[in-house]
Formats: C-alpha cells, sequence, structure tokens
C-alpha cells in the first residue's frame, strides 16, 4: 500500500458524521495531610480524567468500520512523437531456457504498440557488444519472423551490465543516430537473469536514473523482465539473493515501470501493460473493489471535483475514466475505501 498524504486521510474518513465517546484516564497528585503538630504524611489520591474520542459513523454502511484505505497512482505519460524501444537482453548461456518466453513477449509488444511511429531494437547487455550493434530496427509491418531473425543475429556477450549497455548504444554507438529520434518517446525492455553489474558509467545506481531521466525530455520509460526475490520468485529453485535483479527493479520504480518475473510462464501481460504505458491514460482501473462514494481523485495533490467535470467513476467496472485526460507529467492519486469481504480485485 502507498503512502497517503494528510489530504486523501481527510477526504476519506473526516467528513462523516460522528459519535463521541469518553475514554478513561488516571492522572495522580499528592495531598498533604497534617497528622500532628510535627509529621505530615503524603496520601496519593486518584483523579479520574476523561477524553472525549471522537468516532466516525460512515453514513454508506451505517456501521463504524471504516474498511480499508488503498490508493491507486500514476505519472501521465508525456504525449510524444512516437516511440523508441530497445530490448537490452542478457545474452549468457544460463537465458536460453527463456528464449520461448522473450519471443511471445516480443510479439506480444509488436501487435500492443500503435499502428505507426514505433521503431524496436535488440542488443546485448554487454556494452562490449551493444556498442557495436548495427541492425535496422523493427518497424510497423513486421512480424514475428522479422524479431526471430533479429534475435539470431544479435551479437551476445558474457557482460551483466544492462545500464551501461544502453549508455554505449545511445551515446557511443555511431549506428543508434541514424534510426533514434530525438523527439520520440523511449521505452526501455530490460531481461536478465542475473543482477545489473555496470562498474564504468553506472556503478551507482542513483547516477543512471538522473542519465536516464535527462533523455528525450523527461519521455522515458522502464520495464524489466528479472529474477525477484526468493519470497515473490515464480522460480520452480528460487533464484540465488546474488541474482535477484534489485538494481533493475530500482530503476523501474523510479519511473513507474512494470516488473515482470523472469520464470513467469508467459511474460504477455506485463509486456502489453509496457507497451500501454507509453500512451496516455484516459482511465484507471482501480486495484480494489472501492466503496463508491469514498473514491477521491487527486492531480498533482489537488482534489479534483467528481461528476462531469473532471473525473467519474463507474462501479460497473470499478473503473475512474477522466472527462478531460490529465496533462503529461501529472500525478494522479485516487483515493478509496474497500472491504476484504467483498473485494473481488482488478
Amino acid at each position: 500500500m502507498k503512502n497517503l498524504t494528510l489530504a486523501i486521510l481527510c477526504f476519506l474518513g473526516c467528513t462523516n458524521d460522528y459519535g463521541i465517546v469518553a475514554g478513561g484516564s488516571t492522572e495522580y497528585i499528592y495531598v498533604t495531610e497534617t497528622v500532628t503538630e510535627t509529621e505530615t504524611v503524603e496520601v496519593e489520591v486518584e483523579i479520574p480524567v476523561y477524553i472525549e474520542v471522537e468516532v466516525p459513523v460512515y453514513i454508506d454502511t451505517g456501521t463504524d468500520d471504516p474498511g480499508l484505505i488503498w490508493v491507486d497512482s500514476f505519472t501521465q505519460p508525456n504525449t510524444v512523437d512516437g516511440i523508441d524501444i530497445l530490448w537490452v537482453i542478457d545474452t549468457s548461456g544460463s537465458m536460453h531456457r527463456f528464449d520461448a518466453q522473450l519471443l511471445l513477449g516480443i510479439e506480444t509488444m509488436l501487435t500492443a504498440l500503435p499502428p505507426t511511429s514505433w521503431r524496436l531494437a535488440m542488443m546485448s547487455n554487454d556494452p562490449t557488444k551493444s556498442v557495436l550493434e548495427s541492425q535496422f530496427p523493427l518497424v510497423p509491418g513486421d512480424d514475428i519472423l522479422d524479431a526471430e531473425a533479429m534475435y539470431s543475429s544479435m551479437s551476445r556477450g558474457g557482460m551483466e551490465e544492462g545500464f551501461d549497455a544502453i549508455y554505449e548504444y545511445i551515446v557511443t554507438n555511431p549506428y543508434s543516430s541514424t534510426w533514434m529520434r530525438p523527439d520520440a518517446g523511449l521505452l526501455v525492455v530490460f531481461v536478465s537473469d542475473e543482477q545489473e553489474q555496470s562498474n564504468d558509467h553506472f556503478s551507482d545506481l542513483p547516477d543512471f536514473i538522473s542519465w536516464y531521466g535527462t533523455q528525450r525530455g523527461g519521455s522515458v520509460f522502464i520495464a524489466s523482465i528479472i529474477n525477484r526475490d526468493a519470497s515473490e520468485s515464480l522460480c520452480d529453485y528460487p533464484p540465488s539473493p546474488i541474482d535477484v535483479g534489485t538494481r533493475y527493479m530500482d530503476a523501474t520504480a523510479a519511473f513507474g515501470g512494470n516488473v515482470i518475473d523472469i520464470c513467469a510462464d508467459d511474460w504477455s501481460s506485463g509486456v502489453a501493460d509496457a507497451a500501454a504505458s507509453i500512451e496516455p491514460h484516459e482511465s484507471w482501473r482501480l486495484t480494489h473493489t472501492a466503496v463508491p462514494e469514498s473514491v477521491r481523485v487527486f492531480m498533482n495533490g489537488v482534489v479534483q471535483d467528481p461528476g462531469m467535470s473532471t473525473w467519474s467513476y463507474s462501479a460497473t467496472d470499478n473503473t475512474v475514466y477522466f472527462n478531460t485526460i490529465p496533462p503529461g507529467s501529472t500525478l494522479v492519486e485516487i483515493g478509496y475505501r474497500y472491504y476484504e469481504s467483498s473485494d473481488s480485485g482488478s
């Protein structure tokens, strides 16, 4: 669950009718009692103190059970003139077992992308290979056979340095400038069963996040297909801690991207979400089944009027629809209450 702002808490819990109950507390004072002219005794006396406590009564249920509070959030993508896509793929020997999922994931992306204005290239996460890569990208009209041909022809290396690899391709490799467009958005999909190990340009993760965030005027996106921690992994044999892709996950989180477990049988859903992430959101399906009267929408921390002005909520599909599409770079937060007993998820 994400952190809540005071504003969201107030709108979800402070606007209802309240009842008052008393809570007991005790303070102590000392009373001096004269026993004789020459002796005094201090006697401890209890003084009850009562504190009024507000207990909310929720109009939509008629009870004092508020349910649980949740906030869905996203940053609205900037409108861009097309999208350039780089699949940065671990080409070490252990990755061959994922070839089927990889190609299915790429095919899913090809069909999920807009019909025009995208270009897609694959390269090794070994920077000594990505700096030399010179394959013409896939473009609208290409299919999975074209993708398989590119994958088969891709240079392969043993280094696990995805961050340095895209730097070398974008900045150092002259071929990238023949097809990559400075006015297009940029989506990078990292695929690896090992930890990210860059030690040249980006040994420090914040340096990569800072550099990547300045590309394309900030219209940049990341998705990662990696090993998750053993407690969350879908692998038959959970990965060693040294192979968990925490650096990839942290970079992906910094840009609000999708993380897919590399051991998932099918990457298609996550890859489709990654493709959709480059398009501005006109609606947002909620994670939990919301109490309709509790839904509140904030844009950059400012509450938005419900109804026909900027947004509306549909209980039929548990979705918030934006009558006015939020501008690019807007932080949208949707806060609401829900009950576990009636929650079917999204």
